[in-house]
């Protein structure tokens, strides 16, 4: 599972898309010859190309006809130029440093939980109420503050999320396009490796090829001792310094009970 290539990615979506013909069909989807015509290629143009029989590199202008033919939204669009590798590889750069801007917007927000997500899904700081309302990340050992894995392995978490399963799907969805973007970070590969491994959910959904570039927007509820049933909207903001970096703070429908005081966004403990 810890290889990613646009012909993977092109045979899935193709599969996944409803033909619109209520005839009989041997293969679900669209066929390849459908989808080469569409497109404006050869057939085996387009063979060749899922494939992945030899090196090929596909247009600009194909991979529109592509996206269109294969409705992708944007966020799946976003990972098939990146499995197309139209640009140079970005390189693996490491740990990731939090400005301490951030965590000062992070404490600012008050009565919004907010939590901060790297490269992988790692969990690189959360506010005072993220932390009363979802989880102490910062306070888990260093292995454990990833969210993807905090979300299958850990079952205070299934037990906190009214729809475990979408939230998974999304968290997942993340990590996918991020392997996507950075294919040899040994720390993306180990991940996947022991998620693929322990969790059935896991392979279930990394199988799909969902992408996603953040969490549920709407209609996330956490359930919660204190606080009861919290439903919140989701929203993700990339950092403008480092893209890696994205935002998510979480807006609940109706105002929540700051924490005791002096528990303000923080990065883990060593």
């Amino acid at each position: 599972m810890t290889e990613l290539t646009l012909g993977d990615f092109l045979r899935t979506r193709r599969a996944s898309l409803n033909p619109g013909d209520p005839g009989p069909r041997r293969v679900k989807g669209l066929r390849r010859e459908e989808v080469a015509q569409r497109v404006g290629v050869s057939v085996d143009y387009y063979v060749k190309l899922e494939q992945g029989k030899r090196r090929m590199t596909p247009s600009v202008g194909v991979l529109h006809a592509l996206a269109a033919v294969l409705e992708l939204d944007d966020p799946a669009r976003e990972h098939m130029y990146d499995l197309a590798r139209l640009e140079r590889p970005r390189a693996y750069t490491g740990a990731k440093i939090v400005r301490p801007g951030t965590y000062r917007l992070m404490e600012s927000f008050g009565d919004l939980p907010a939590v901060l997500l790297g490269r992988r899904t790692d969990v690189l700081a959360a506010n005072a109420l993220a932390r009363a309302l979802v989880a102490d990340f910062p306070s888990f050992p260093a292995r454990e503050r990833n969210a993807v894995r905090w979300l299958l392995l850990d079952p205070a978490a299934r037990e906190i999320h009214e729809n475990w399963h979408a939230a998974a799907t999304d968290l997942i969805g993340m990590l996918r396009m991020d392997f996507g973007r950075y294919p040899d970070d040994p720390r993306t590969i180990a991940l996947i490796d022991e998620l693929s491994g322990t969790s059935d959910v896991f392979r279930e959904i990394w199988t799909s090829g969902r992408v996603s570039r953040g969490l549920v927007t709407e209609g996330k509820v956490i359930r919660h001792p204190t606080f009861g049933a919290v439903r919140l909207r989701v929203e993700a903001v990339r950092i403008t310094e480092d893209p890696d970096q994205t935002l998510h703070v979480m807006i609940p429908d109706v105002p929540l009970t700051q924490p005791p005081a002096g528990r303000a966004a923080r990065p883990p403990r060593s």
